[in-house]
């Protein structure tokens, strides 16, 4: 039941090989055991694969089985259309296109095993790249609100220079209607005299625009410091948006991309596996001599092709009796006095028929 069963995925003709030996009989099994378990491995990988895209296990299996079953049947058509010829250069030229067929299934089975078997190693370094992901992110994000920050604290910066150059430029007031007080410059005369007065009242008006100076460059400052802090708090909220998104970073792709970082060697030694497996049954019937069940399918086949030339043969013959059957009837008929005369009445009344006709238009014209 087995043997049948793996006869039946190697694409053989059953019935064929009833009629041959055993060992005829084991290799097509084992080339349909091959075609098969190439299939389950093709379920797996893909099983695999698309669970890192769905988180679904029913997704996974559902769709990975609808691929391992078209992979079973590319296997199986690909093995079952290599004939077996006299020439092997003729031979290899036509299993050509379904060696490179057979090629491109290892690779899309290969790759997502490695993904698999590589797990650990492609985790590390999707953790590596998570770590400085964050870092990147921010200084990104910094890019969008750092200029207009620094406008802010430039402004900031700028109005509290203005206040300490007021503050400066009042103290140097004061300094002079002391210095005049105490007579070290100036007029240089000891007391509080007009000169005195003079440059306290200038120092008071501006001690005076200091204070409302200081009341409105504040305000100006608490208004941008405000602004600032709503700029952070933006900045403090798309960091912490994006986040989740670079904790999600372990999709296919990030994977794949992983798993190219990783030291090539392990993963050609893969692919070379599942290039050998998926070929083997292709270089098998390649290599193979010419066995009985060959032959005798050729034998069918050549059979098939002869019944078909016969019947076109034959259509073609009997086309040519026919018509040189039909040829001489109409030819023996044609010179019958019986026939003449016949065809000679119908005509003569046709014509009266036709001159009665005119007759009748032309009559009805003229009125």
């Amino acid at each position: 039941m087995l043997q049948r069963f793996f006869i039946f995925c190697s694409g053989a003709d059953i019935d064929i090989l009833d009629q041959c030996s055993a060992g005829e009989k084991t290799k097509y099994a084992g080339i349909g055991a091959t075609v098969f378990f190439t299939a389950v491995m093709a379920f797996i990988a893909s099983g695999y694969a698309l669970y890192t895209v769905f988180d679904n296990y029913f997704s996974a299996i559902f769709f990975g089985l609808i691929w391992g079953l078209l992979i079973f049947n590319l296997d199986r058509f690909i093995v079952s259309t290599i004939k077996k010829r006299d020439n092997f250069f003729d031979e290899f030229l036509h299993a050509t296109p379904r060696l490179l067929l057979a090629v491109i299934i290892a690779i899309v089975i290969a790759k997502p095993l490695e993904l698999k078997i590589f797990e650990k190693e492609i985790n590390q370094v999707l953790l590596e790249e998570k770590n400085e992901m964050p870092l990147h992110n921010k200084d990104q994000l910094a890019l969008q609100f750092t200029p207009a920050i620094e406008g802010f604290q430039t402004e900031i910066t700028s109005l509290k220079k203005e206040i300490t150059d007021k503050e400066a430029s009042v103290n140097n007031l004061y300094e002079t209607y002391i210095a005049e007080a105490e007579g070290r410059k100036g007029t240089e005369l000891l007391g509080k005299g007009p000169v005195y007065q003079e440059k306290r009242d200038k120092h008071d008006a501006e001690l005076a625009s200091l204070q409302e100076l200081k009341i409105l460059n504040t305000n100006k400052i608490t208004t941008i410091e405000t602004q600032v802090a709503g700029l952070v708090s933006d900045y403090q909220t798309k960091v912490s948006e994006t986040q989740p998104i670079i904790n999600r970073f372990d999709g296919l792709m990030a994977r794949v991309n992983a798993l190219n970082k990783l030291p090539w060697l392990p993963s050609l030694f893969i692919f070379l596996l599942f290039l050998a497996i998926e070929t083997s049954p292709i270089l098998a019937k390649l290599l193979s001599p010419k066995g009985v069940y060959d032959m005798k399918l050729e034998d069918q086949e050549n059979s098939v092709k002869n019944w078909k030339s016969q019947q076109a043969h034959q259509r073609e013959v009997l086309l040519q009796t026919d018509m040189a059957v039909n040829n001489r009837v109409y030819g023996d008929i044609s010179e019958e006095e019986e026939l003449y005369n016949y065809k000679r009445k119908k005509a003569r009344e046709l014509m009266q028929l036709q001159e009665d006709a005119f007759y009748k238009k032309q009559k009805g014209l003229l009125g």
